[in-house]
Parts: structure tokens; C-alpha cells; sequence
């Protein structure tokens, strides 16, 4: 789930928080939407540190070389 899957749910929880008035008996929908609130702004929170933290990292290439000079390379065996 990235960054558009976190404001999903956080449109989604607010909407059933906030906007439906709706009753099913045993299930509280505003509950269910503060709780798709709290897990979205969780997976934004996540998604930005990650992509934070990936765009840190460095890459480096080695290349061993070495300088025999004016004399050939030693024979392979």
C-alpha cells in the first residue's frame, strides 16, 4: 500500500465517519471510519519514510585495476 492507498482510506474513513447516517445494527460506522482514519494516516506516515529512506541510498562501482607499467602482464594459468 503506498502513498494513494493511505489517502484512500483516510477519504474512505472520513466518509463513513462524517457523511453516513446509515445504522446496521451491531456495527457502528463511524467507529469502522475512525478507524480506516488511523490506519491511513499510518500508512502514510510509513510510505513517505520509505521512499525517504530510499531515495538516500548510494550506489558505488569498484573497478580493480592494476598498472604493470611498461612491463606485459604475468601469464595466466
Amino acid at each position: 500500500m503506498g502513498i494513494g492507498g493511505g489517502i484512500a482510506l483516510i477519504v474512505i474513513g472520513a466518509i463513513l465517519a462524517f457523511a453516513v447516517r446509515d445504522s446496521i445494527s451491531g456495527v457502528d460506522l463511524s467507529m469502522i471510519g475512525y478507524i480506516c482514519i488511523g490506519a491511513g494516516v499510518l500508512a502514510l506516515i510509513l510510505s513517505i519514510a520509505i521512499n525517504a529512506q530510499r531515495s538516500n541510498t548510494s550506489h558505488k562501482e569498484v573497478v580493480e585495476r592494476r598498472d604493470y607499467g611498461s612491463q606485459p602482464p604475468p601469464p595466466t594459468a
